[in-house]
């Protein structure tokens, strides 16, 4: 079998007050899946259940390592999912509200690449 790319979506997440990298990246992949429909994994592609896509996740964040990978997975709600997160993204200064209990002045910004594949003969 083969992994042929069907689809690959864009987007882009921020955390203004928490300076969560995963609510960023969470948010940065459910933006790139918010408006896509895939009628072509069962029209063209031929599958039977959207679990047979192969979804990879590529997330660049500030803080990549503080990220809980699970969680971010977790936006996806088919497929044979994996993450991969690495260091990117933005920092950029907003102001630290202490009643939202931001640690600090930080806004977190994400952007994530979704790539959908399906496995085919050739």
């Amino acid at each position: 079998m083969v992994q042929k790319r069907l689809i690959i979506e864009m987007g882009m997440g921020i955390d203004q007050h928490g300076q969560d990298p995963t609510v960023a990246a969470a948010r940065a992949v459910r933006n790139a899946i918010a408006h896509n429909a895939l009628p072509g994994v069962w029209e063209v592609a031929g599958l039977s259940h959207p679990d047979q896509m192969i979804v990879q996740v590529q997330v660049a964040v500030p803080y990549a390592e503080q990220v809980r990978k699970d969680e971010v997975l977790a936006v996806l709600p088919f497929g044979k999912k994996s993450l991969t997160v690495s260091d990117g993204g933005m920092i950029v200064q907003g102001r630290a509200i202490p009643e939202l209990k931001d640690k600090n002045d930080e806004m977190l910004i994400a952007n994530a690449a979704v790539t959908v594949l399906i496995e085919t003969e050739a």
